[in-house]
C-alpha cells in the first residue's frame, strides 16, 4: 500500500497542539501499525509545511519554534491536508497562504481544521456552506464570518466527507484518530490511541448533505 502524504501547515502562532496533536497521532499510527503488521509500508508519511523557507524557524503561539520541512513555494503535494489553529491573523492577511491552502486542496482527498484553522479553510473559499465546527470560544464569530456556513456546537469534530473538521485544541486528537480509522481501520485507530495513552472521544456529528 502507497502511504498517503499527511501535510500539516505550520504559521506564525500556530497552537502548538492544534499542529502537535495530529503530527502524533499520524506518526505514531504508521509506528504501530508496522508493529501489528511488520514488513508492511507505513500508512502515513507526515509532513510539515510554512509560508517561510524551510530553514526559518515558525513561532507558534507562546514561543515553541518549529522548523517546517517544506515551505509553500516547494508546493508539496498532499493526500491529506490538515489546517490547525491558532491565533489565524497573519495567515488570513496572507493572499500567498490563503491561496496555496485553496491551490493545495483542489488535490487531496481529505482537507482538515483544527479549532480556528477552519477559518482559514473559510477565507481560502475551500469551505462555503459545509457543516463545520471550531473552537467553542469562537462558535459566534465564525457564525458572523462566514454567516453561510453551517456552524455545528457542542461536538468534537465534523465530518462531511472531504471536509472534517474540530473543535478547539485538543478536539484535533480526536478527529485525528477518526481519520486514522477512516483511512486505516478502527483497529490501527485504537491502538495508536492506546500507545498514546489517550482516552479517544468517539462523539462526532456526520452531516447527510
Amino acid at each position: 500500500m502507497t502511504p498517503l502524504h499527511v501535510l500539516i501547515l505550520a504559521y506564525d502562532g500556530v497552537e502548538a497542539l492544534d499542529f502537535a496533536g495530529p503530527f502524533e497521532v499520524f506518526t505514531t499510527a504508521s509506528r504501530v501499525s508496522q508493529r501489528m503488521q511488520p514488513g508492511t509500508a507505513a500508512p502515513f508519511e507526515v509532513a510539515s509545511v510554512a509560508l517561510a523557507p524551510s530553514d526559518q524557524p515558525v513561532q507558534a503561539r507562546a514561543g515553541l519554534q518549529l522548523l517546517a520541512d517544506h515551505s509553500i513555494a516547494s508546493n508539496p503535494a498532499a493526500d491529506v491536508l490538515i489546517v490547525p489553529g491558532g491565533v489565524v491573523d497573519a495567515p488570513m492577511a496572507s493572499p500567498e497562504t490563503l491561496r496555496w491552502i485553496a491551490d493545495c486542496a483542489v488535490g487531496t482527498q481529505i482537507v482538515a481544521s483544527v479549532c480556528t484553522g477552519v477559518f482559514l479553510l473559510a477565507k481560502s473559499g475551500v469551505v462555503t456552506q459545509e457543516a463545520v465546527t471550531t473552537h467553542w470560544e469562537d462558535i459566534a464569530d465564525l457564525r458572523v464570518q462566514f454567516p453561510k456556513l453551517d456552524v455545528r456546537d457542542d461536538v468534537r469534530w465534523v465530518d462531511t466527507g472531504r471536509i472534517v473538521s474540530s473543535a478547539g485544541i485538543s478536539a484535533g486528537i480526536d478527529m485525528s484518530l477518526h481519520l486514522v480509522e477512516r483511512l486505516a481501520g478502527r483497529a490501527l485507530a485504537e491502538r495508536t490511541a492506546r500507545q498514546m495513552d489517550y482516552a479517544w472521544t468517539h462523539n462526532t456529528s456526520h452531516p447527510s448533505a
